[in-house]
């Protein structure tokens, strides 16, 4: 527990300081959580968040934000990231060290680029009480939280959701509004993306849903596919699907996208389909819908 505990803080703090620097370097305040940011900021003055298209995240990210609103936007996004990383790798330690390979997988430094919350929605899909933070953004946390049987985390996604209704009665109906503009793909409809429902020969296993509820919400970017690094768990799952996971990121630059279609074909390519051959593999070590090292206990609770 002292070496999973040190090795996480380690990882937490290079990653943070990382982050902070890439803030500061590329003039980027806080990147994509300066919308996080601003949700807690007008929630805290009590003003409507929503007054401008850009804002497009709901409410409850605006939530989990608020501890970080006393901090310059750099150091904001900094602890944040910081925070995750070291969550989520305490969360893969838990059944052996080289579940820490997932950390090289472009998508994390995709993520990392723009400060996003992937990372630490897959952290919680290892402790239900941060189940809640799949509300941050659904479409990336739902899969996540439709796959983790937890009566505690459930309840608590459902307080929260309560809570941000109660402080901001219409904010649903005000962020649905502002999705019209929101830019994205479904990796499901996105050639070869139809492969996918293969996933479905695997309905029994949470990894198969995973892949198949992932691949039916929208997405917009190639950080939005980090939690599919859940499914992968021998070492050779992981170090395969890293491997390919970079056929996107040499794509990337070298190219700029004309269209969240071609980002979706090439995320579909490099990510979705290395794991659907991970789902469709005969895993022998372990039933289908056992708990593997990227699942829950089966115990409701």
């Amino acid at each position: 527990m002292r070496w999973r505990i040190a090795i996480s803080a380690a990882i937490g703090l290079a990653s943070g300081a990382f982050c902070w620097f890439l803030m500061l370097h590329f003039h980027q305040d806080a990147a994509d959580f300066r919308w996080a940011l601003r949700l807690a900021h007008r929630l805290l003055a009590r003003e409507n968040p929503y007054d401008t298209p850009l804002e497009q995240y709901p409410l409850t990210a605006g939530l989990f934000a608020l501890p970080f609103v006393r901090f310059q936007p750099e150091l904001a996004a900094a602890l944040f990231w910081g925070i995750s990383s070291a969550l989520l790798a305490f969360g893969v330690t838990r059944h052996g060290y080289h579940r820490l390979l997932i950390f090289f997988a472009y998508p994390y430094w995709a993520a990392l680029l723009t400060v996003q919350w992937s990372p630490i929605i897959a952290a919680s899909a290892f402790f239900p009480l941060l189940l809640p933070l799949t509300l941050a953004k659904p479409q990336v946390g739902l899969p996540v939280l439709l796959t983790r049987p937890s009566r505690r985390g459930w309840a608590a996604s459902v307080l929260v959701g309560l809570a941000s209704v109660i402080l901001m009665p219409g904010w649903p109906r005000l962020w649905l509004r502002q999705m019209g503009g929101y830019e994205h793909f479904f990796p499901l409809l996105v050639l070869p993306g139809p492969l996918l429902l293969l996933a479905l020969l695997r309905y029994r296993d949470r990894d198969a849903r995973l892949l198949f509820l992932s691949a039916i919400l929208p997405q917009r970017w190639f950080f939005d596919s980090f939690t599919l690094w859940l499914i992968p768990q021998s070492r050779r799952e992981v170090v395969w699907t890293v491997f390919f996971s970079w056929g996107a990121g040499i794509w990337r630059w070298y190219h700029i996208p004309h269209s969240t279609t071609e980002v979706g074909r090439w995320t579909v390519i490099f990510f979705y389909l290395p794991m659907l051959a991970v789902v469709l593999r005969e895993r022998r070590d372990r039933p289908a819908n056992a708990p593997g090292e990227l699942s829950v206990p089966a115990r409701i609770g």
